[in-house]
């Protein structure tokens, strides 16, 4: 089988350059022919794709294509269309992947498709970390697991059945929802799920600092207009789970912050010395409480 990993980016040259090396350097097996790395560089400014064209030499797998500036929903709809094999592997720019990891993938959904009859996909491991050196040392956390149905940040699938249910909706052009709204249209056709979790991927991104929060709050305001629009268009219970719409959701995080008594600003002072005391990992995660409820907030604020 021949194989085209699809990956949008966004100013992310420092990460995107290892995993493009990571991508290039991959052992195949017998069930993989051949393979090609679509970069969709997303109107990048800080020299991403100068960077790719210099170094052709070093990237003999990668294809290049550019956008205006559009979200990650029209990158990969771009490089799926320009595609030319019949596995997609989604894959985000800031992820390292081991050297077998398109093996794994391939093996997996080969021996998925006779069960299947190729409505299925592979769903790969993540594991985050802030180890830019070598982000490969990383060792699996319980914070690492995920339950998402359909996220693109490490899976494969048939071509032609993603083709078949419309691609990404390019109407999610902020934050976040868009692949699991593309997973929400697969599950409705009885597209089943396989965990794969021997095609590793290391997820890179910079150690928590003060200086991030603003940028993390506006995020998390337009996550949840992207909620509002998921759920417009799969208005179900599920979803609205998922996307906690609900009063159970509201009175949980007004709970857990002290009906608001927890704020982001009452908690800087912690979270400056978490990060002083090198536990940026701690202040992250305690500042996701209070990031949660301002999300909340916005999704009944813009119902």
């Amino acid at each position: 089988m021949n194989v085209s990993i699809v990956i949008p980016t966004y100013n992310r040259k420092p990460i995107l350059e290892k995993c493009l090396f990571a991508l290039e350097n991959q052992k195949l097996n017998k069930n993989t022919s051949n393979y090609e790395i679509i970069v969709v560089d997303d109107g990048s400014t800080d020299g991403t794709s100068f960077w790719i064209n210099n170094n052709k030499a070093n990237l003999p797998h990668v294809v290049l294509l550019q956008q205006e500036h559009g979200g990650p929903a029209l990158g990969r709809n771009l490089g799926v269309i320009k595609s030319k094999y019949e596995i997609i592997i989604f894959i985000d720019s800031d992820l390292v992947v081991l050297d077998n990891f398109i093996s794994c993938h391939v093996d997996k959904l080969l021996a998925s498709w006779k069960k299947y009859d190729k409505k299925c996909f592979t769903y790969g491991s993540v594991i985050n970390t802030s180890n830019f050196q070598n982000p490969q040392s990383e060792k699996y956390k319980i914070i690492d697991t995920s339950f998402a149905y359909f996220a693109t940040g490490n899976v494969a699938i048939f071509k032609e059945l993603i083709l078949g249910v419309g691609l990404f909706d390019t109407s999610f052009s902020l934050y976040g929802w868009e692949d699991l709204e593309l997973g929400e249209r697969l599950k409705k056709i009885g597209t089943k799920l396989i965990k794969c979790p021997d095609a590793v991927g290391f997820h890179w991104h910079p150690p928590f600092n003060c200086e991030q929060i603003e940028s993390l709050i506006n995020q998390e305001k337009e996550r949840a207009k992207m909620a509002l629009v998921f759920h417009r268009k799969h208005p179900n219970l599920r979803v609205r789970f998922m996307i906690q719409l609900t009063p159970f959701h509201y009175l949980l995080w007004q709970c857990l912050c002290l009906g608001g008594l927890i704020s982001v600003d009452r908690i800087r002072p912690l979270l400056r010395f978490l990060v002083n005391a090198r536990r940026n990992r701690l202040a992250l995660e305690v500042l996701r409480i209070p990031l949660n409820l301002i999300y909340i907030k916005q999704l009944t604020k813009s119902r």
